[in-house]
């Protein structure tokens, strides 16, 4: 069903101010939605970012494990 801006127009004058509230909620919903599927990212280029970062994210995992480790011995002596 085809609807003219002038036809929205005129049932948004006919609206309540809390009923004209919520449609702003559901423009900005509708706005967020949009921006999402803009920012989708490409598979490829999560992939290269994987293998770019990958070599940082096993030494930060690394460097995190002697602090668990120290963490649990300290656990286990109380």
């Amino acid at each position: 069903m085809p609807i003219s801006s002038e036809a929205l127009k005129q049932d948004l004058d006919r609206l309540t101010t809390q009923q004209l509230q919520q449609v702003a909620e559901f423009i900005a919903f509708l706005k967020f939605r949009d921006k999402r599927r803009r920012l989708a990212l490409d598979p490829a280029q999560l992939a290269a970012l994987a293998t770019e970062f990958a070599e940082d994210d096993r030494a930060l995992a690394e460097v995190g494990m002697s602090d668990y480790a120290a963490m649990l011995y300290q656990e286990d002596q109380q």
